[in-house]
């Protein structure tokens, strides 16, 4: 569609208009509101609004500017226009004021704690603790590791996902490494999918454990009956979980999981899948117990050659505060 395709900044600045790139991090201006204004031609003519705003402002999804009409934010000669439907006319003027959408705030740095453990100039590695969303999603836009790793060094912004080449669940804690370099980032994802890199957690499971150890290799995929959840299924990726036994209570088990493959939810749905979900774990049928509000699991060693040096590295972190308090009340230690 064309048309006078005049961007005005809310400063009242001309500009041209910028494709938009939802993996690079918006710069400080673009988190304020912006006014865009065109005089609509003839292609425009007897168009629903919602459509013509779709087409001039296409990084934007239909269904986001038709809540922007709703919410009285687009003008018509001037007059606010609320619903979707209505038909403009060639001649008029058009405004729209926008603001970020929610993926576009994600990746904008802010400042956080970040608890690291190992850092140099190619990698770093980190405690994560329990409730940090690493990465921004639906219902976590901000406020997640990814924010702090660009607030934290500026090369995180030119790097995919600003360097994090594995993810640990909002509600797990422990050790997780972040690329700082892209030549890092390349051979740690390599050395990922080649299972060269050790990752080995703690568990505190419901249930009493029958065996001293045993490998869980099933297959993992999106739950059919429930699309928030991952199960195992047949046709699923291939996965395996090494699990060893080391402490016993009365209606608990503490174990040690050895990742061999990386899928989502993997231990988690590995244990649930033998009868043994986390405690606290409520997706995969566990429950708050010992004193533990969240999932019971812990990435408590990372071991992997330095992707630039290769030197032998290997990080162990212990449990932190409140899963250790779990432990001892499940296991008396």
């Amino acid at each position: 569609m064309t048309g006078n395709a005049i961007l005005m900044t809310h400063a009242g600045q001309e500009s041209d208009a910028l494709d938009g790139d939802d993996n690079a991090p918006a710069e400080p201006d673009s988190l304020e509101p912006e006014r865009r204004e065109w005089l609509l031609d003839e292609q425009a003519h007897q168009q629903r609004i919602d459509k013509v705003l779709a087409a001039l402002a296409s990084e934007f999804s239909r269904s986001h500017l038709q809540e922007v009409i709703a919410q009285g934010h687009v003008l018509l000669d001037g007059v606010a226009v609320t619903t979707a439907s209505r038909r403009v006319r060639a001649g008029q003027r058009l405004q729209v004021t926008l603001w970020p959408t929610a993926p576009a705030l994600a990746f904008t740095p802010q400042h956080m704690v970040l608890a690291i453990v190992h850092e140099d100039e190619h990698l770093l590695v980190l405690d994560k603790p329990a409730g940090l969303v690493v990465h921004p999603a639906a219902g976590n836009w901000s406020g997640t590791l990814l924010n702090g790793l660009l607030a934290h060094h500026a090369a995180a912004a030119r790097l995919p996902r600003a360097g994090i080449v594995h993810r640990l669940d909002k509600d797990t804690s422990g050790l997780m490494v972040v690329a700082k370099s892209l030549p890092a980032m390349t051979a740690l994802v390599r050395a990922i999918a080649a299972r060269e890199v050790q990752r080995v957690y703690r568990a505190l499971a419901h249930g009493v454990a029958a065996w001293p150890a045993l490998t869980i290799e099933a297959p993992i995929g999106r739950d059919p009956r429930a699309r928030t959840r991952m199960a195992v299924v047949a046709g699923g990726k291939p996965a395996r979980t090494d699990v060893a036994c080391l402490a016993r209570g009365s209606a608990a088990s503490g174990l040690r999981c050895t990742l061999h493959t990386g899928r989502t939810h993997q231990i988690r749905v590995h244990l649930a899948s033998r009868g043994h979900p986390l405690v606290g774990d409520k997706l995969y049928g566990g429950r708050a117990d010992f004193g533990l509000q969240r999932q019971g699991l812990h990435a408590e060693r990372l071991a992997f050659a330095h992707p630039l040096s290769g030197q032998s590295l290997a990080f162990e972190r212990p449990l932190p505060p409140d899963l250790a308090h779990a432990w001892q009340v499940a296991f008396g230690v």
